[in-house]
Formats: C-alpha cells, sequence, structure tokens
C-alpha cells in the first residue's frame, strides 16, 4: 500500500508540475514572468557601433563611448551569471553579439589607418569579448581587403564574423578568413553545457550601398538563414539566434514570418531604440517601440525582436528562460531592455575601462585634436549638414562639396585626358556630418566629418542626356525615404515634382519604370536639358562625381560607363577647393543658408514666381 501511495503522488506532482510546462512549451506563446525556466540565457547585443569610440559627440560627451561600454558589458556580464537578477532555479548563460557596422569612415577610423592593423576599433571589440559578430554594410565601404584587416587584428578573442547570405570565393583575403572559420555563415556556442546556434545575416542592398566588389550577395535571405538553421538542428542544436544586419528592424519583422525555428532575432542597421516605460535613455532619444518587440514566425511561435541605437551608446540586454527542448518558456521583462551607456554625473555613470581608455581611446584623442588644429580656412556663414537636409533638398554644405568635386575635377581633367566637366553630383548619404557647423574657422577635422569615406572624385564622360534624366530621376526617387541617392549639384539647377512617378530601376540599373519627377534642368550657362519632363536634343555631357556612384551606388544608372578617377578623395577636394579655390573663405553670399535655388520642388517654384515679380517665370519652366 505504501509503494501503491508513493506511486499515486508521484503522479499527482507530474500532473501538477511537468504537464503545465509542457502545455506552455506546446502554447508556442512566451510568458513574461520569470519561473523557474531550465537555462536563463542573456543575450547582450549592440549594432551600429560606426567607430564612434571617444562617445556620443558634441552636447553629448558623458554618454557612449567604447571605453565605459566595455564596463557596462563587463558588468552585465557578471550580473547574468552571479547576480540576483529574479531568477527562479536553472543555469544561466550569457552571450554577447554585434549586429553589424562595426566600423565607418570618419576622423576616428582614419586614426586606425594611419595606425595599422590592428586598429583601434579591433582592439576595443577584442577586449569587449564577443561570441559572434554579422557582417554590416559599412564594413565593406573600404572594400573586402580592409574588412579582412578589420578581422585578422583580434589577438585574444577572434569571434566569428557572419552572414549567411554572402559568398567571399572571389575575394581572397576575405575567401582564406572564410577557410579558416574566421568568417561563417553560422556558429555554436557551448554555454554552460548548452549549445546555443548563431546566425548571420547581411542587407541584399549591399551592391550599390556599399563597395564589397566582388562578394556575391543572396537576395534570398530567408532561404539563406533557413539552411543554416537546417544544418544546426541536424548537429543538436536547438537554440537559435539570428544577428542581422538587413538595415532596419522592420526587415527582421518581414523576415520572421518565412522563418522556422529561430528562437530570438537580433537586428542591425536601424538605429532603432527599442525601450519600455522607466528605461533610461540617451538625452534626445525617443523609442521606436517596446523592447522586445515580439514577432511570429511561419508557425505562429513567438519570436522576440530585438535592437539598439547605435555608436555605443547602449548595450541591449534580452534574458530569456528556455526549456530542455529550446524553446522559450519565459521572457524575464524586469531586467531586459536597453542599457544607457553614461559618465559624468548621471545617475548610472561608470567609469571607463582603463585598459580600452588607454589602448583605444586617448590616441584617437590625440589624433583627433590634432585634426582640430588644422585651420583650412574660415566660413562667413553657418553650413548645413543634417542628415535630414542633405538627403531630401538643397543644402550650402551640399552646394559646397559638389563644387568642390566639380573644381577638382576642371582642375586636373588635362592631366588624366579627360574633358572638363559640366556638372557635378554628390550624393546626400556621402554627407556625414549630420550638424550645422556654425560660421568662423573650418578646420580638417569639419571635412573628415562631412566627407569620410574614401571615395575618389571621377570624372565620367560622354552621358547622353537621356541618360543624365535617368540619373537624376534616381536621385529624387526614393526622397520620401529620406534616402542617400538624393543628389546635391554643381553647375546647373533642376526642378521636380515630388508628385511624380518614381523611377524604379532593377539591379543593373536598367529602368524598370521611367519616373516623371524631373521636369526642367538647366545649366548653368543657360542650356536647357529638359524641359516640361522632355529631354532636349543636344550634345552628351560630362559629370564629376565619385567613383562610389559612377560604379552603381546607390542605384545611379551610369550602367558601366567608363569613368577615370583623379587620384583625389572628395575630402581632399574639399579641403583644397576651401583652400584654392575659395581662397580660404566660403562666403555667404556664394553659399547662403538653404541654398541658392540649384534644386527646388515644382510647387516651391510656382509659389517663387507668385511671390516674386524677379523671380524666373512660368514660361522658361515649360519652354
Amino acid at each position: 500500500m505504501k509503494k501503491k501511495a508513493a506511486t499515486i503522488l508521484i503522479l499527482i506532482i507530474v500532473l501538477v508540475l511537468v504537464v503545465p510546462t509542457i502545455a506552455l512549451a506546446d502554447s508556442k506563446e512566451i510568458q513574461s514572468m520569470p519561473n523557474k525556466g531550465i537555462f536563463w540565457l542573456s543575450v547582450l547585443h549592440n549594432n551600429d557601433a560606426e567607430s564612434q569610440l571617444i562617445n556620443l559627440g558634441r552636447g553629448k560627451e558623458d554618454f557612449g563611448g567604447v571605453a565605459r561600454f566595455k564596463t557596462v558589458v563587463d558588468d552585465l556580464k557578471w550580473d547574468a551569471i552571479n547576480g540576483s537578477l529574479s531568477y527562479d532555479g536553472g543555469h544561466r548563460g550569457v552571450l554577447m553579439v554585434s549586429s553589424g557596422d562595426n566600423f565607418l569612415a570618419g576622423p576616428e577610423f582614419n586614426a586606425s589607418l594611419e595606425k595599422g592593423v590592428p586598429f583601434y576599433d579591433t582592439i576595443g571589440m577584442d577586449l569587449i569579448g564577443y561570441d559572434a559578430i554579422a557582417i554590416g554594410n559599412h564594413d565593406f565601404d573600404f572594400g573586402p581587403d580592409v574588412l579582412a584587416d578589420f578581422i585578422t587584428g583580434y589577438e585574444e578573442t577572434q569571434p566569428p564574423y557572419l552572414s549567411a547570405n554572402l559568398d567571399y570565393s572571389g575575394e581572397p583575403s576575405l575567401q582564406a578568413l572564410f577557410d579558416q572559420g574566421r568568417i561563417a555563415r553560422s556558429t555554436v556556442v557551448l554555454e554552460n553545457g548548452h549549445l546555443i546556434g548563431i546566425i548571420g545575416a547581411t542587407t541584399p542592398n549591399l551592391d550599390f550601398i556599399s563597395s564589397p566588389r566582388n562578394v556575391v550577395v543572396d537576395d534570398d535571405v530567408a532561404g539563406a538563414v533557413m539552411e543554416e538553421v537546417t544544418k544546426l538542428k541536424r548537429m543538436g542544436v536547438n537554440i537559435i539566434i539570428l544577428i542581422s544586419h538587413l538595415q532596419s528592424i522592420e526587415e527582421d519583422l518581414a523576415l520572421a514570418p518565412m522563418l522556422d525555428e529561430v528562437d530570438i532575432m537580433v537586428a542591425g542597421g536601424g538605429d532603432e531604440v527599442l525601450a519600455n516605460p522607466g528605461d533610461l535613455l540617451v538625452p534626445g532619444d525617443e523609442p521606436y517601440g517596446p523592447y522586445p518587440i515580439i514577432a511570429t514566425d511561419i508557425n505562429g511561435t513567438e519570436v522576440p525582436v530585438v535592437t539598439t541605437g547605435g555608436s555605443y551608446g547602449y548595450v541591449g540586454r534580452l534574458v530569456v528562460g528556455f526549456d530542455k527542448r529550446g524553446d522559450i518558456m519565459m521572457l524575464n521583462e524586469g531586467v531586459s531592455g536597453p542599457v544607457r551607456v553614461a559618465g559624468g554625473e548621471n545617475p548610472d555613470a561608470v567609469l571607463p575601462d582603463p585598459e580600452v581608455q588607454v589602448s583605444v581611446v586617448d590616441p584617437v584623442i590625440a589624433y583627433i585634436d590634432e585634426l582640430a588644429q588644422k585651420v583650412i580656412g574660415s566660413s562667413e556663414i553657418d553650413l548645413d549638414g543634417i542628415r535630414g537636409h542633405v538627403r531630401t533638398e538643397e543644402t550650402n554644405e551640399g552646394n559646397l562639396i559638389a563644387d568642390a568635386l566639380r573644381w577638382q575635377a576642371t582642375q586636373l581633367a588635362g592631366d588624366f585626358g579627360v574633358p572638363a566637366p559640366d556638372v557635378g553630383i554628390q550624393n546626400g548619404g556621402g554627407i556625414r556630418n549630420d550638424s550645422i557647423i556654425p560660421a568662423g574657422d573650418i578646420t580638417e577635422l569639419d571635412t573628415w566629418d562631412m566627407v569620410p569615406f574614401p571615395n575618389f572624385v571621377t570624372v565620367v564622360p560622354d552621358i547622353p542626356r537621356a541618360q543624365f534624366k535617368e540619373i537624376l530621376e534616381n536621385a529624387v526617387s526614393r526622397m520620401e525615404f529620406v534616402s542617400g541617392r538624393f543628389a546635391q549639384v554643381s553647375g546647373f539647377s533642376f526642378v521636380y515634382d515630388p508628385a511624380g512617378t518614381p523611377q524604379e530601376l532593377d539591379d543593373d540599373g536598367n529602368v524598370v519604370t521611367p519616373g516623371t519627377r524631373v521636369v526642367y534642368v538647366e545649366l548653368d550657362d543657360g542650356t536647357v536639358i529638359i524641359s516640361g519632363g522632355v529631354v532636349q536634343p543636344g550634345p552628351d555631357l560630362t559629370i564629376a562625381t565619385i567613383d562610389f556612384l559612377a560604379r552603381g551606388g546607390d542605384q545611379y544608372p551610369y550602367r558601366g560607363a567608363d569613368f577615370t578617377k583623379i587620384g583625389v578623395t572628395y575630402q581632399q577636394a574639399l579641403v583644397t577647393y576651401i583652400m584654392d579655390g575659395l581662397g580660404g573663405v566660403i562666403a555667404g553670399a556664394d553659399y547662403p543658408f538653404g541654398g541658392e535655388g540649384r534644386i527646388m520642388e515644382l510647387s516651391e517654384m510656382l509659389m517663387e514666381i507668385l511671390n516674386n515679380s524677379t523671380a524666373i517665370y512660368l514660361p522658361q519652366l515649360f519652354r
């Protein structure tokens, strides 16, 4: 009787304790209250660090910085294993991952390029200690060889760089790292006795927003990810995390319903701040949504999707409890969320990690201070480089940079055996300072902030006028999305109608849907190129631009046209133009704030005609 009673008691315990757990797992819904999870995993993450090594910039010096970031990560790693975070039993584990754009052109990264391997960014990331790192689009901005140098610089941790949808066989330096396992499609981490699979993915737009050269991009991100999921499941891996750089969290939310068996998605590329009530944020940041956002996969299973603001401003922390089958049982909302990186007098202030401070931050500060002392001229007027302006409208800083391209190309055209350019075009995405540079001294540091990429001044001759219209249609085709393809121009003015049909192109730059937004184009000498949206007959044009655009970057439809790089970067051209072309003075009369009417919306043009009798007349617009 005692044996039978004991058996009945065991059955009762199983029914009370085990059955609810099984029902919970089968329901495919994540519970929000911590309970007796089998394995508590803390996923620490960041994205879009983009070489913002010192701090978050002017006015935000007490926030961010890779040395303070390292301190916060160390604290969170300790808490994940040893702290009291409302866990209720079970094992604990912790991972640190990055979702791409691990460095970015600018004065900070230029310090690394002058130093050589290992780059300062690499040293910082090596000391932080990552388990896996996704490859982002900006990681290719200097080409595959610099990315290879970046990866080979790790001396201690050597984390794998991941992307399931990239093929490196055409790039020997990257393929060698792939063969060594330093680059992979996915990786497996053993954490406290549990196998965790991590898969990477990169935006299909890589070809036309960066410089991957011969790296082949698979547009079928879902297919590439699922191929890795299948491989990992066959290896007995039941916990799977996707770290992706698809340009925005919206892309990840759209991808989730096409996936199966992916437990957590960590997004990159959008800099969205996800936060919950009570979370401390960097001043000026507004939450994009809650942390995490819950998506559903192809089977209706809930999948937490997370990301953070970039520039080493936050460490994301997602704490989840897995059962023995690798299904998420619980989400620990009490501790999950963005963790701000702060210093100074803030309540959450931390001290910089001394090793990162000495080996990374201090030498970069010294390099930038030296640039800041090199005055190359002065400006009589504030220069507008705000991101939302240079990507949607004419600005005086955009005019200055486009003029520098055309001026420099004109000066050197004879040396390279190419015709002098008729016009100049600079994409707004290549202007990076995202600030108003106040009137006063202009330093070499200012020019690096404005135009930091390794883009070379380039001359593209013999562009038919019809193709020139297509180039301009591309420039205004996605301005409502604040796209980097919007053009700042020199040597001509144009009028566009935002209500017109936006041009659509295929991957080869061929026009699929003709655009009807560009209605009038006139060169500075009065030559009309387009009137009433119709191309006027006449000779071909020569364009001064940057090699990134000449190769088809931002989908500029040059379609393999011959071009010549003239051996000067656009940053060098800007310095020389200010010093020599302008005699060291950026005059307010030449570069008025708000521009001088080189680019106008059709509605603005009509209003100017109605309100200003000295403005150009309507017949000139459609003559």
